[in-house]
Protein backbone atom coordinates (compact mmCIF):
# COMPACT_ATOMS: atom_id res chain seq x y z
CA UNK A 1 0.00 0.00 0.00
CA UNK A 2 1.56 3.28 -1.23
CA UNK A 3 3.22 5.68 1.60
CA UNK A 4 0.15 8.41 1.67
CA UNK A 5 1.95 10.86 3.85
CA UNK A 6 4.68 10.78 1.21
CA UNK A 7 2.97 11.00 -1.91
CA UNK A 8 0.76 13.75 -0.07
CA UNK A 9 4.05 15.09 0.79
CA UNK A 10 5.32 14.83 -2.98
CA UNK A 11 2.33 16.23 -4.34
CA UNK A 12 1.87 19.19 -2.14
CA UNK A 13 5.99 19.85 -2.97
CA UNK A 14 5.70 19.38 -6.96
CA UNK A 15 2.47 21.85 -6.79
CA UNK A 16 4.23 24.74 -5.01
CA UNK A 17 7.00 24.61 -7.44
CA UNK A 18 4.56 24.98 -10.45
CA UNK A 19 2.42 27.44 -8.42
CA UNK A 20 5.81 29.08 -8.19
CA UNK A 21 6.31 29.56 -12.31
CA UNK A 22 4.94 32.02 -14.19
CA UNK A 23 4.59 30.37 -17.14
CA UNK A 24 1.85 27.71 -15.16
CA UNK A 25 -1.16 29.63 -15.16
CA UNK A 26 -0.61 31.35 -18.99
CA UNK A 27 -0.16 27.26 -20.22
CA UNK A 28 -3.25 25.87 -18.37
CA UNK A 29 -5.38 28.80 -19.52
CA UNK A 30 -4.46 28.31 -23.55
CA UNK A 31 -5.23 24.51 -22.79
CA UNK A 32 -8.69 25.66 -21.17
CA UNK A 33 -9.44 28.28 -24.24
CA UNK A 34 -9.04 25.67 -26.59
CA UNK A 35 -11.23 22.91 -24.46
CA UNK A 36 -14.18 25.38 -23.66
CA UNK A 37 -13.87 26.02 -27.17
CA UNK A 38 -14.18 22.41 -28.48
CA UNK A 39 -17.00 22.02 -25.14
CA UNK A 40 -18.67 24.83 -26.45
CA UNK A 41 -19.32 23.43 -30.14
CA UNK A 42 -19.77 20.07 -29.07
CA UNK A 43 -23.01 21.56 -27.56
CA UNK A 44 -23.83 23.38 -30.67
CA UNK A 45 -23.78 20.42 -33.01
CA UNK A 46 -25.60 18.50 -30.43
CA UNK A 47 -28.58 21.21 -30.52
CA UNK A 48 -28.68 21.41 -34.22
CA UNK A 49 -27.28 24.97 -34.16
CA UNK A 50 -30.47 26.07 -33.02
CA UNK A 51 -29.89 26.66 -29.54
CA UNK A 52 -29.05 31.01 -29.99
CA UNK A 53 -31.39 33.46 -31.84
CA UNK A 54 -29.17 34.77 -34.78
CA UNK A 55 -30.64 37.97 -33.84
CA UNK A 56 -28.40 37.82 -30.42
CA UNK A 57 -25.34 36.54 -32.08
CA UNK A 58 -25.21 38.18 -35.95
CA UNK A 59 -24.45 36.37 -38.69
CA UNK A 60 -21.43 34.25 -40.10
CA UNK A 61 -19.62 36.74 -41.47
CA UNK A 62 -20.00 39.24 -38.46
CA UNK A 63 -18.86 36.69 -36.53
CA UNK A 64 -15.76 36.04 -38.39
CA UNK A 65 -14.98 39.61 -38.09
CA UNK A 66 -15.02 40.12 -34.97
CA UNK A 67 -13.42 36.55 -34.24
CA UNK A 68 -10.56 37.43 -35.90
CA UNK A 69 -10.52 41.23 -34.68
CA UNK A 70 -10.46 39.26 -31.61
CA UNK A 71 -7.37 36.75 -32.58
CA UNK A 72 -5.61 39.87 -33.45
CA UNK A 73 -6.20 42.08 -30.30
CA UNK A 74 -4.97 39.39 -27.82
CA UNK A 75 -1.74 39.29 -29.57
CA UNK A 76 -1.13 42.63 -28.50
CA UNK A 77 -2.18 42.67 -25.24
CA UNK A 78 -0.19 39.01 -24.62
CA UNK A 79 2.93 41.06 -25.12
CA UNK A 80 1.22 44.30 -23.13
CA UNK A 81 1.68 42.48 -20.33
CA UNK A 82 4.88 41.24 -20.34
CA UNK A 83 5.93 44.39 -21.04
CA UNK A 84 4.83 46.10 -17.98
CA UNK A 85 5.68 43.26 -16.17
CA UNK A 86 9.26 43.95 -17.55
CA UNK A 87 9.42 47.61 -16.50
CA UNK A 88 8.42 46.48 -12.90
CA UNK A 89 11.31 43.95 -12.76
CA UNK A 90 14.16 46.54 -14.25
CA UNK A 91 12.44 49.00 -11.74
CA UNK A 92 12.87 47.14 -8.75
CA UNK A 93 16.47 45.29 -9.77
CA UNK A 94 17.72 49.07 -10.07
CA UNK A 95 15.85 51.10 -7.38
CA UNK A 96 14.94 48.39 -4.57
CA UNK A 97 16.41 45.32 -4.70
CA UNK A 98 16.73 42.04 -6.90
CA UNK A 99 15.18 39.70 -4.60
CA UNK A 100 12.27 41.55 -5.43
CA UNK A 101 11.90 40.24 -8.77
CA UNK A 102 10.81 36.54 -7.74
CA UNK A 103 7.94 38.69 -6.27
CA UNK A 104 6.97 40.55 -9.04
CA UNK A 105 7.20 36.96 -11.46
CA UNK A 106 5.09 35.79 -9.27
CA UNK A 107 2.22 37.89 -9.12
CA UNK A 108 -1.06 36.41 -9.23
CA UNK A 109 -2.56 39.04 -11.21
CA UNK A 110 -0.25 39.15 -13.89
CA UNK A 111 -0.50 35.17 -14.75
CA UNK A 112 -3.89 35.07 -14.45
CA UNK A 113 -4.69 38.79 -16.50
CA UNK A 114 -2.17 37.19 -19.26
CA UNK A 115 -4.38 33.82 -18.97
CA UNK A 116 -7.53 35.27 -19.17
CA UNK A 117 -6.03 36.97 -22.94
CA UNK A 118 -4.21 33.39 -24.25
CA UNK A 119 -7.12 32.02 -23.80
CA UNK A 120 -9.59 34.24 -25.63
CA UNK A 121 -6.59 34.44 -28.37
CA UNK A 122 -6.78 30.46 -28.37
CA UNK A 123 -10.95 30.05 -27.72
CA UNK A 124 -11.19 32.38 -31.18
CA UNK A 125 -9.06 31.00 -33.16
CA UNK A 126 -10.54 27.59 -32.87
CA UNK A 127 -14.19 29.15 -32.88
CA UNK A 128 -13.22 31.61 -36.22
CA UNK A 129 -11.89 28.01 -37.89
CA UNK A 130 -15.23 26.11 -37.19
CA UNK A 131 -17.65 29.21 -38.01
CA UNK A 132 -15.89 29.12 -41.61
CA UNK A 133 -16.26 25.37 -41.20
CA UNK A 134 -19.65 24.99 -40.86
CA UNK A 135 -21.73 24.49 -43.46
CA UNK A 136 -25.05 23.88 -41.48
CA UNK A 137 -25.40 27.12 -39.33
CA UNK A 138 -23.51 28.96 -36.59
CA UNK A 139 -22.35 27.54 -33.55
CA UNK A 140 -23.98 30.76 -31.21
CA UNK A 141 -23.47 29.30 -28.18
CA UNK A 142 -19.60 29.23 -28.96
CA UNK A 143 -19.72 32.89 -31.27
CA UNK A 144 -21.77 34.19 -27.15
CA UNK A 145 -18.94 32.52 -25.44
CA UNK A 146 -16.68 34.55 -27.53
CA UNK A 147 -17.82 37.49 -26.43
CA UNK A 148 -18.44 36.75 -22.95
CA UNK A 149 -14.33 36.10 -22.90
CA UNK A 150 -13.58 39.56 -24.95
CA UNK A 151 -15.86 41.59 -22.51
CA UNK A 152 -13.95 39.67 -19.52
CA UNK A 153 -11.01 40.43 -21.09
CA UNK A 154 -11.31 44.32 -21.70
CA UNK A 155 -12.49 44.85 -17.46
CA UNK A 156 -9.28 42.42 -17.24
CA UNK A 157 -7.39 44.87 -18.75
CA UNK A 158 -8.75 47.99 -16.66
CA UNK A 159 -8.17 46.41 -13.30
CA UNK A 160 -4.71 44.90 -14.35
CA UNK A 161 -3.36 48.27 -15.69
CA UNK A 162 -4.96 49.73 -12.62
CA UNK A 163 -2.80 47.16 -10.69
CA UNK A 164 0.73 47.85 -12.49
CA UNK A 165 0.45 51.17 -11.89
CA UNK A 166 -0.14 50.72 -8.27
CA UNK A 167 2.59 48.15 -8.19
CA UNK A 168 5.41 50.35 -9.93
CA UNK A 169 4.72 52.61 -6.71
CA UNK A 170 7.48 52.32 -4.58
CA UNK A 171 5.05 51.74 -1.80
CA UNK A 172 3.52 48.97 -3.95
CA UNK A 173 6.41 47.18 -4.32
CA UNK A 174 7.14 47.28 -0.15
CA UNK A 175 3.53 46.56 0.49
CA UNK A 176 4.40 43.63 -2.08
CA UNK A 177 7.46 42.19 0.08
CA UNK A 178 5.71 43.24 3.55
CA UNK A 179 1.91 41.32 2.54
CA UNK A 180 4.36 38.10 1.80
CA UNK A 181 6.14 38.07 5.17
CA UNK A 182 3.11 39.02 7.42
CA UNK A 183 1.35 36.18 5.79
CA UNK A 184 4.12 34.41 6.06
CA UNK A 185 4.73 35.24 10.30
CA UNK A 186 0.75 34.35 10.49
CA UNK A 187 1.79 30.21 9.76
CA UNK A 188 4.86 30.02 10.83
CA UNK A 189 4.09 31.79 14.52
CA UNK A 190 0.74 31.65 15.06
CA UNK A 191 -0.84 33.44 18.30
CA UNK A 192 -1.22 29.91 20.02
CA UNK A 193 1.14 27.11 18.38
CA UNK A 194 0.86 23.72 19.75
CA UNK A 195 4.37 23.70 20.94
CA UNK A 196 5.64 26.85 23.21
CA UNK A 197 9.92 27.91 22.77
CA UNK A 198 12.11 26.06 24.98
CA UNK A 199 15.60 27.01 25.52
CA UNK A 200 18.39 24.82 23.37
CA UNK A 201 20.31 23.71 26.10
CA UNK A 202 17.73 21.10 27.20
CA UNK A 203 17.54 19.64 23.95
CA UNK A 204 19.97 16.52 25.01
CA UNK A 205 17.99 16.18 28.12
CA UNK A 206 15.18 15.43 26.32
CA UNK A 207 16.54 12.12 24.44
CA UNK A 208 16.84 9.01 25.24
CA UNK A 209 19.90 7.95 26.79
CA UNK A 210 20.88 5.51 23.89
CA UNK A 211 20.14 8.81 21.29
CA UNK A 212 22.85 10.94 23.17
CA UNK A 213 25.99 9.81 22.30
CA UNK A 214 28.56 11.21 19.45
CA UNK A 215 26.47 11.98 16.18
CA UNK A 216 27.37 10.94 12.60
CA UNK A 217 26.71 13.25 10.09
CA UNK A 218 24.06 12.55 7.02
CA UNK A 219 25.98 14.87 3.83
CA UNK A 220 24.35 16.45 0.71
CA UNK A 221 25.25 14.30 -2.10
CA UNK A 222 23.47 16.18 -4.49
CA UNK A 223 24.10 19.44 -6.22
CA UNK A 224 24.08 22.45 -3.97
CA UNK A 225 21.56 25.21 -3.21
CA UNK A 226 19.57 27.13 -1.03
CA UNK A 227 17.88 24.64 1.73
CA UNK A 228 13.99 25.67 0.57
CA UNK A 229 11.97 23.38 2.37
CA UNK A 230 12.09 20.32 4.96
CA UNK A 231 9.08 17.51 4.22
CA UNK A 232 8.87 17.85 8.16
CA UNK A 233 6.38 15.02 8.57
CA UNK A 234 8.88 12.39 6.00
CA UNK A 235 11.79 13.22 8.55
CA UNK A 236 9.87 12.89 11.28
CA UNK A 237 8.74 9.16 9.99
CA UNK A 238 11.57 8.29 8.93
CA UNK A 239 13.97 8.79 11.91
CA UNK A 240 10.87 6.76 14.02
CA UNK A 241 10.93 4.15 11.55
CA UNK A 242 15.41 4.15 12.77
CA UNK A 243 14.92 5.10 16.25
CA UNK A 244 16.47 7.90 16.12
CA UNK A 245 16.91 12.11 16.60
CA UNK A 246 17.72 14.35 13.62
CA UNK A 247 19.37 17.28 13.99
CA UNK A 248 19.17 19.79 10.85
CA UNK A 249 22.11 21.46 10.35
CA UNK A 250 21.34 24.54 7.56
CA UNK A 251 18.65 27.14 8.77
CA UNK A 252 16.77 27.83 6.37
CA UNK A 253 17.58 29.65 3.28
CA UNK A 254 21.24 28.54 3.77
CA UNK A 255 23.56 27.68 1.13
CA UNK A 256 24.20 24.29 1.18
CA UNK A 257 27.49 23.17 -0.44
CA UNK A 258 27.60 19.74 -1.88
CA UNK A 259 28.96 17.31 0.25
CA UNK A 260 28.66 19.48 3.56
CA UNK A 261 26.47 18.21 6.26
CA UNK A 262 22.07 18.43 6.03
CA UNK A 263 21.59 16.48 9.59
CA UNK A 264 23.54 15.03 12.71
CA UNK A 265 21.81 12.06 13.65
CA UNK A 266 21.91 10.55 17.29
CA UNK A 267 21.03 7.00 16.88
CA UNK A 268 21.51 4.04 14.60
CA UNK A 269 22.98 4.74 11.64
CA UNK A 270 22.32 1.70 9.86
CA UNK A 271 18.68 1.47 10.31
CA UNK A 272 18.35 4.78 8.51
CA UNK A 273 17.21 5.66 4.92
CA UNK A 274 19.53 8.25 4.06
CA UNK A 275 18.01 8.59 0.11
CA UNK A 276 14.84 8.71 1.45
CA UNK A 277 16.29 11.77 4.03
CA UNK A 278 18.28 13.30 1.40
CA UNK A 279 14.92 13.88 -0.54
CA UNK A 280 12.90 14.76 1.85
CA UNK A 281 14.89 18.41 1.54
CA UNK A 282 14.14 20.40 -1.16
CA UNK A 283 17.02 22.73 -2.56
CA UNK A 284 16.65 25.48 -5.35
CA UNK A 285 18.38 28.29 -6.42
CA UNK A 286 16.44 31.13 -4.48
CA UNK A 287 15.48 31.82 -1.43
CA UNK A 288 11.70 31.57 -1.28
CA UNK A 289 9.06 33.34 0.96
CA UNK A 290 7.23 30.01 2.15
CA UNK A 291 9.03 28.85 5.21
CA UNK A 292 11.09 31.45 5.33
CA UNK A 293 9.74 35.02 6.78
CA UNK A 294 12.85 35.92 7.79
CA UNK A 295 13.57 36.94 3.58
CA UNK A 296 10.81 39.05 3.51
CA UNK A 297 12.56 40.82 6.43
CA UNK A 298 15.75 40.59 4.28
CA UNK A 299 14.30 42.22 1.27
CA UNK A 300 12.85 44.90 3.19
CA UNK A 301 16.13 45.81 5.02
CA UNK A 302 18.02 45.72 1.27
CA UNK A 303 15.21 48.40 -0.15
CA UNK A 304 15.90 50.28 3.25
CA UNK A 305 19.49 49.92 2.55
CA UNK A 306 19.52 51.19 -0.87
CA UNK A 307 16.86 53.69 -0.58
CA UNK A 308 19.26 55.73 1.68
CA UNK A 309 22.36 55.42 -0.42
CA UNK A 310 24.40 56.82 -2.71
CA UNK A 311 22.87 57.73 -5.77
CA UNK A 312 19.59 57.51 -4.78
CA UNK A 313 19.22 59.11 -1.05
CA UNK A 314 14.93 58.56 -0.84
CA UNK A 315 14.80 58.31 3.01
CA UNK A 316 11.49 58.86 2.91
CA UNK A 317 10.96 55.47 0.82
CA UNK A 318 13.67 54.06 3.16
CA UNK A 319 10.89 55.15 6.52
CA UNK A 320 8.01 53.25 4.07
CA UNK A 321 10.12 49.90 4.46
CA UNK A 322 10.90 50.37 7.77
CA UNK A 323 6.70 50.90 8.64
CA UNK A 324 6.61 47.24 7.07
CA UNK A 325 9.45 45.76 9.10
CA UNK A 326 7.93 47.41 11.92
CA UNK A 327 4.55 45.74 11.33
CA UNK A 328 6.88 42.40 11.03
CA UNK A 329 8.44 42.66 14.50
CA UNK A 330 5.27 44.01 15.97
CA UNK A 331 3.95 40.79 15.16
CA UNK A 332 6.44 38.86 16.76
CA UNK A 333 7.19 40.59 20.02
CA UNK A 334 4.46 38.65 22.10
CA UNK A 335 4.20 35.70 20.17
CA UNK A 336 5.57 32.28 21.39
CA UNK A 337 8.40 31.24 19.26
CA UNK A 338 8.43 27.15 18.05
CA UNK A 339 10.49 25.19 20.08
CA UNK A 340 11.74 23.43 16.85
CA UNK A 341 11.17 20.32 17.75
CA UNK A 342 9.18 17.75 15.99
CA UNK A 343 7.56 14.69 17.89
CA UNK A 344 6.31 10.98 16.72
CA UNK A 345 2.74 9.74 17.27
CA UNK A 346 4.34 8.52 20.58
CA UNK A 347 5.32 11.89 21.87
CA UNK A 348 9.11 11.25 21.60
CA UNK A 349 11.37 14.06 19.51
CA UNK A 350 12.30 12.53 16.36
CA UNK A 351 13.52 15.90 14.01
CA UNK A 352 14.72 19.65 15.74
CA UNK A 353 15.62 22.32 13.35
CA UNK A 354 17.26 25.65 14.26
CA UNK A 355 15.37 28.74 13.42
CA UNK A 356 16.10 32.75 14.15
CA UNK A 357 15.11 33.79 18.03
CA UNK A 358 13.79 36.89 18.56
CA UNK A 359 16.69 38.59 19.29
CA UNK A 360 18.05 37.12 15.82
CA UNK A 361 14.76 39.22 13.76
CA UNK A 362 15.66 41.95 15.73
CA UNK A 363 19.15 42.07 14.60
CA UNK A 364 18.42 41.45 11.32
CA UNK A 365 15.97 43.97 10.79
CA UNK A 366 17.76 47.05 12.50
CA UNK A 367 21.79 46.67 12.56
CA UNK A 368 22.34 47.05 8.84
CA UNK A 369 19.65 50.07 9.27
CA UNK A 370 21.18 51.67 11.92
CA UNK A 371 24.83 51.61 11.13
CA UNK A 372 23.64 52.76 7.57
CA UNK A 373 20.97 55.03 8.59
CA UNK A 374 22.75 56.88 11.41
CA UNK A 375 23.36 60.51 9.49
CA UNK A 376 19.75 60.23 8.29
CA UNK A 377 17.64 62.21 10.64
CA UNK A 378 14.45 60.37 9.31
CA UNK A 379 15.19 56.91 9.49
CA UNK A 380 16.96 57.71 12.92
CA UNK A 381 13.77 58.76 14.10
CA UNK A 382 11.46 56.04 12.63
CA UNK A 383 14.08 53.71 14.13
CA UNK A 384 13.51 55.44 17.34
CA UNK A 385 9.68 55.32 17.18
CA UNK A 386 9.70 51.36 16.59
CA UNK A 387 12.30 50.74 19.40
CA UNK A 388 10.14 52.70 21.41
CA UNK A 389 6.55 50.65 20.62
CA UNK A 390 8.25 47.53 20.67
CA UNK A 391 9.32 48.32 24.26
CA UNK A 392 6.19 48.77 25.20
CA UNK A 393 4.77 45.84 23.90
CA UNK A 394 7.48 43.08 24.01
CA UNK A 395 7.19 40.64 27.54
CA UNK A 396 10.61 41.54 29.72
CA UNK A 397 12.27 38.51 28.74
CA UNK A 398 12.15 40.19 25.04
CA UNK A 399 13.75 43.33 26.46
CA UNK A 400 17.30 43.20 26.41
CA UNK A 401 17.47 43.07 22.19
CA UNK A 402 15.56 46.23 21.90
CA UNK A 403 17.86 47.65 25.12
CA UNK A 404 20.75 46.99 22.81
CA UNK A 405 19.26 48.36 19.53
CA UNK A 406 18.51 51.75 21.56
CA UNK A 407 22.05 51.84 23.14
CA UNK A 408 23.54 51.54 19.94
CA UNK A 409 21.32 54.11 17.71
CA UNK A 410 21.90 56.46 20.27
CA UNK A 411 25.94 55.67 20.22
CA UNK A 412 25.86 55.84 16.49
CA UNK A 413 23.98 59.16 16.33
CA UNK A 414 25.91 60.67 18.64
CA UNK A 415 29.21 59.97 16.49
CA UNK A 416 27.57 61.11 13.26
CA UNK A 417 26.93 64.71 14.69
CA UNK A 418 28.59 67.21 16.76
CA UNK A 419 25.75 69.84 17.98
CA UNK A 420 23.39 68.28 20.76
CA UNK A 421 20.90 69.94 19.02
CA UNK A 422 20.99 68.22 16.15
CA UNK A 423 21.53 64.69 18.23
CA UNK A 424 18.46 65.36 20.16
CA UNK A 425 16.74 65.77 16.90
CA UNK A 426 17.80 62.90 15.40
CA UNK A 427 17.22 61.02 18.50
CA UNK A 428 12.98 61.81 19.12
CA UNK A 429 11.19 58.85 18.13
CA UNK A 430 8.93 60.14 14.90
CA UNK A 431 6.38 57.66 13.26
CA UNK A 432 6.63 59.54 9.77
CA UNK A 433 10.48 60.40 10.24
CA UNK A 434 9.95 63.52 10.28
CA UNK A 435 6.55 64.88 10.70
CA UNK A 436 4.97 63.46 13.33
CA UNK A 437 7.35 63.58 16.55
CA UNK A 438 7.01 65.30 19.68
CA UNK A 439 9.48 68.09 19.09
CA UNK A 440 7.25 68.85 16.07
CA UNK A 441 3.33 68.33 16.87
CA UNK A 442 1.35 69.87 19.61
Amino acid sequence: MPDRSKIAARASGLIGRLCSRMWVVPVLCLVGGVGLCLGTLAIDRATGYRLLNKGLIGTPSNAQSILSAVAATMTTLIPLVLTITTVAVQLAMGQFSPRIVGALLHDRISQWAMGLFTATFAFAIVAMRNVQASRNGLPGLTVLTAYVLVLASVVCLILYVHHSSRSLRAAGLIDLVGDHTHREIDRLYPVEPEERSAPRSDITEALPTAQTGVPHDVLNTGEPGILIRFDLARLVQLAARADCVLETVPVMGDFVHGDSPLFRVRGDMSRLDQAALRRAVLLGDERTHEDDCAYGIRKLVDITERSIAVPFNDPTTAVQSIDRLHDCLRQLACRPFPSGRHRDKDGTVRVITRSLTWDGFVRLALDEIRLAGCSTPQVTRRVRALIDDLKRLAPPERQDPLDRQLRLLEAGVRRAYDDEEDIATALTADYQGIGSGSDITR
